[in-house]
């Protein structure tokens, strides 16, 4: 009997060592400038909640969301043993109500496990959920990232250009939108030379 999507990352989740690593995303540690205390933040996809507890760390109001009940359980043990509280809550992407005007953060990290109707739909949540003046931090692989082979989905349709980040969130004010190579080291799950693209985006106030 095969595995459901749900079951699948249940299954990579599984071990006692954090898939991604417990430290957050490197791009996303390097945006701790732009954030303030209290503001409310979305940690999206947020697997063992690496990244959401890293937000909960700058003082922000975090939601870390994903369909994994075993990552959630890992993500609430993390921000236990780092003294932050968070909440988790477990949902399916492909359904989920994205709140009105929510959230002043969202952080997008490596969400490509969403092929391009799933996508469509999480970018204008995305948009949606940001309260005006507020920010998107997302980082993605780009087409190159299958030469590598260094984590990431196989399907080059579920990876990032330039131009799909300009269209998908065209009505934003982009204040940065950089594509480079760099070796990233986040668990057993991203490891080695990757094609990275970066993105910062405001919405309109």
């Amino acid at each position: 009997m095969s595995q459901g999507p749900v079951q699948g990352w249940d299954a990579r989740y599984a071990g006692e060592a954090y898939l991604f690593g417990e430290a957050p995303n490197a791009f996303l540690a390097a945006q701790a400038e732009r954030l303030e205390r209290g503001w409310s933040a979305l940690a999206l996809a947020d697997g063992e909640g690496r990244n959401g507890v890293w937000l909960a760390e700058q003082g922000l109001d975090v939601l870390s969301v994903d369909a994994s009940a075993v990552a959630q359980e890992k993500a609430r043990r993390l921000g236990r043993a780092r003294g932050v509280a968070l909440r988790l809550e477990q949902v399916d992407l492909a359904s989920w109500v994205f709140p009105e005007a929510g959230f002043d953060v969202v952080a997008a990290i490596f969400i490509q496990f969403a092929g391009p109707a799933l996508r469509a739909r999480l970018f204008e949540g995305i948009r949606r959920t940001l309260k005006p003046g507020g920010l998107l931090l997302l980082e993605g692989y780009r087409p190159e990232q299958l030469a590598y082979g260094t984590g990431g989905p196989s399907a080059v349709e579920n990876l990032y250009t330039e131009a799909m980040l300009r269209a998908g969130f065209a009505g934003l004010e982009i204040i940065t939108l950089a594509q480079y190579d760099a070796v990233i080291a986040e668990g057993a799950g991203h490891r080695g030379m990757s094609a990275l693209i970066d993105l910062v985006a405001r919405k309109p106030g």
